[in-house]
């Protein structure tokens, strides 16, 4: 499916500045002082509605109508902020790309869509059409999580009762949740799960994958402390690493 861009943007091929880049290729040593660099914010531009997409950096979301779109990089200059989508729930090699900005009109998936707020670890898409509107909010059968692509539901939703059953999973507000490096897989109770791609005691940069339904869902790279993610709707921010774990404490209710 192609993702048309309706009012004016640039096309790109480069992954921006604050990680989530096209493809997840490691760094090398000769670009270590670069990949460490602070994203230059504003952290958000624009608001977020109560039913809007929320696409995580670096991951992908389905949408109603058999395709997907991915946040692939984030780009900041310090008074504004655009981001750069892709087209597909999942990365793939000639996957077309589009520079927007928050307010800009979007088709994706043969629905139309405003790009209502883009932050350094989030892209926000309001469904401007009924039917996706309505596909996306619908309540699941089941809030059990099956595995793989059966968790497609509880994945790419805007469902308040799977965002509720989502947030219940993690550490209360004001609570640390810590992730172990060495590659070990945490799973959550609506199909989510962590791992931590890389500790950078050097740097003192760290990566986090989330999967959902089988699909990349976030990607985020070049984490400092202090920095903000999203996890199934949920916020935290990197309060703290070490050679073996990332801890989050959690920020939204």
């Amino acid at each position: 499916m192609a993702l048309l861009v309706v009012s004016g943007c640039s096309a790109s091929s480069n992954g921006g500045a604050g990680g989530g880049g096209s493809s997840p290729t490691p760094t090398s040593t000769s670009t270590a002082s670069q990949a460490a660099a602070r994203d230059k914010g504003p952290v958000c531009v624009g608001a977020a509605g109560a039913d809007g997409v929320h696409v995580l950096r670096g991951g992908g979301f389905r949408l109603p109508g058999g395709g997907g779109v991915r946040y692939d990089a984030a780009t900041a200059d310090g008074t504004a902020r655009t981001a750069i989508l892709r087209d597909g729930a999942r990365y793939a090699a000639g996957q077309k790309e589009w520079t927007v900005r928050a307010g800009q009109r979007i088709t994706v998936s043969g629905h139309a869509y405003t790009v209502s707020q883009i932050c350094s670890y989030r892209v926000v898409l309001q469904p401007q059409d009924t039917k996706a509107k309505a596909a996306l909010s619908a309540a699941p059968n089941s809030l059990e999580s099956q595995g793989g692509t059966a968790d497609n539901a509880l994945c790419f939703t805007t469902a308040p009762s799977v965002r509720a059953a989502a947030a219940k999973g993690f550490p209360a507000k004001g609570h640390t949740l810590s992730l172990l490096d060495n590659s070990t897989v945490t799973p959550f109770p609506t199909g989510l799960s962590l791992t931590v791609s890389y500790l950078d005691t050097t740097t003192h940069t760290a990566g986090i994958n989330a999967n959902c339904a089988a699909t990349p869902v976030a990607l985020y790279k070049n984490l400092h402390t202090g920095d903000t993610l999203e996890l199934a709707g949920v916020l935290f921010t990197l309060t703290h690493l070490t050679d073996k774990a990332v801890q989050l404490t959690r920020t939204s209710a």
